[in-house]
């Protein structure tokens, strides 16, 4: 399992790498003016409705039930299956692009209202994100293709998919100048990446022969099964993109800025949230699915055991350099061109902010697997909602006195609820099962991430020194020795760590 996991990793890594460039070039062009917030609300509405009712709600209802019919009657069924999930989903999202397309400046009003209040920045957003749209309808179907591929224990196309994305928008934004605008170009580039990702993984499905065909939907025992479980898991994703939401409308009210500072801090903070947390999760929940479906419910365990102990070792130190080195980290990756000193500062302070629950955010899909794995989408829809009730709470409260970084960390707070939740109500189910080599391992990441923190907090200042010599890149130098020194010390803390402890690393 691990070396899926690394799999998938090492895929969403290069896909973060090119989002990184993409953000980079993105930064350099519009900066962190109206240009940029427009586009920012534009490519977040068509993923915050992908997040509602596709990646999130269909892969907790289709992957556990996919798997059950392909396990225990055979691909033919399975195939069948998918072919009626894969047409009701085209038909329900080439609906609901129609009533978009046309309701667009109400969709932007709800969800960005402060841009009313500058109507130039407001019709530029409701005209990029026409433009962005369609890209749900694509991606719609790529999660469906994902999810098939997935279950077969295919994760490469899936996870190589979202790179076309970055590629696509840098490539729109290199011939910016045949656009009205940048914002113009980086909206096209978005809808052409889902054309692009769905060719993709069409493919790879087409090579496998299990990719899906165009089938009436009918009721049987798996569509029956697969609707009972999508309800709550549509809210559940529905609670959690609220509290994104509530970002983006409480932004728009804030200084002009705020929008992008949240984008871009976000777009590093989801660094390791994507390498690591959802990797994790993309290959623990058809693990544990077949394991379940197996009757081997110790196997299961076993399996979620192992995902989380790679996921705390793997995020542990991006834990540390977010809360020790924000400020460094926005300044060399994006200080340039329209993106000044203060932005970088700003965007830092709500990547530490941030940094406070990146623990629980990149366990949460190995937490959910417990409950979406018996397709039980109720207890963690329960638990979404009240994290997001505490989350949108404390964002009215902290956003006062705190401005932007108020509303990430709120966020941040509103994920360890979410986690906690989870946890106990899984152990009480007897649904999660933590070992004592889980245990172990985690003591070991502990004492490795303390002395790393106390790298990062005193080693910058007489490295600082040496850089400031330098012609140019100062900062960019700075930060990638920063990076490799503290990646030395704290890979041969942690190894030794486990060795003493007596954990062994294993690859099943």
């Amino acid at each position: 399992m691990f070396r899926k996991i690394l799999s998938v990793g090492g895929w969403t890594l290069v896909s973060r790498l090119t989002g990184f460039i993409r953000d980079v070039v993105i930064a350099a062009v519009m900066g962190v003016g109206p240009i940029a917030d427009a586009f920012v609300v534009a490519s977040r509405i068509p993923n915050h409705f992908r997040a509602i009712f596709s990646e999130g709600a269909f892969n907790s209802a289709f992957l556990p039930t996919y798997a059950r019919v392909l396990e225990t009657q055979g691909a033919s069924p399975a195939r069948s299956f998918a072919s009626r999930i894969s047409t009701l989903m085209l038909i329900v999202q080439v609906v609901l692009l129609v009533l978009a397309l046309f309701a667009m400046p109400v969709v932007v009003t709800l969800l960005a209202p402060g841009f009313s209040e500058d109507p130039a920045k407001f019709d530029l957003a409701v005209t990029l994100t026409r433009i962005t749209f369609p890209y749900l309808l694509f991606v719609t179907l790529v999660t469906i293709l994902s999810a098939i591929l997935n279950a077969h224990e295919r994760f490469a196309a899936a996870a190589a998919a979202p790179v076309l994305l970055n590629v696509s928008i840098v490539a729109a934004l290199a011939v910016a100048f045949l656009f009205p605008n940048a914002g113009y170009a980086a909206a096209w580039g978005v809808t052409v990446a889902g054309v692009l990702e769905l060719l993709l993984v069409w493919v790879s499905a087409k090579r496998l022969n299990i990719a899906p065909e165009i089938e009436a939907p009918r009721l049987d025992p798996a569509m029956k099964h697969f609707f009972r479980i999508l309800g709550p898991a549509v809210i559940g994703s529905a609670g959690v993109q609220l509290a994104m939401f509530a970002d983006t409308i409480i932004a728009s009210f804030l200084p002009t800025g705020a929008v992008a500072s949240l984008y871009y801090a976000d777009r590093i903070y989801q660094l390791p949230l994507g390498v690591i947390g959802i990797a994790a999760g993309t290959v623990l929940l058809p693990e544990m699915s077949r394991r379940i479906a197996a009757g081997d419910v110790a196997a299961a365990h076993g399996a979620q055991n192992r995902a989380v102990g790679l996921t705390l070792a793997l995020a542990a130190p991006f834990v540390v350099a977010f809360l020790t080195m924000p400020d460094l980290i926005m300044s060399a990756l994006f200080q340039r061109g329209a993106f000044d000193a203060a932005a970088a500062q700003r965007s830092g302070a709500v990547l530490a902010a941030y940094a406070v629950g990146l623990p629980a955010a990149v366990l949460i899909r190995s937490a959910v697997a417990s409950f979406y794995s018996r397709s039980d989408t109720v207890t963690p829809l329960i638990a979404s909602l009240t994290a997001v009730a505490v989350n949108v709470a404390l964002k009215i409260v902290l956003t006062g006195p705190y401005g932007v970084v108020g509303l990430s960390l709120a966020t941040a707070i509103g994920i360890w609820v979410n986690l906690g939740l989870l946890v106990i109500l899984a152990m009480r189910r007897d649904w999660m099962d933590p070992s004592r080599t889980l245990g172990r391992t985690s003591a070991a990441v502990a004492a490795a991430s303390l002395l790393l923190a106390a790298f990062a907090w005193f080693a910058p200042v007489p490295l600082a020194e040496w850089t400031a010599a330098l012609p140019a890149w100062r900062n960019e130098i700075l930060l990638a020795v920063l990076g490799a020194a503290g990646a030395l010390i704290y890979g041969s803390v942690l190894l030794a760590g486990l060795k003493v402890l007596g954990v062994r690393l294993s690859r099943r």
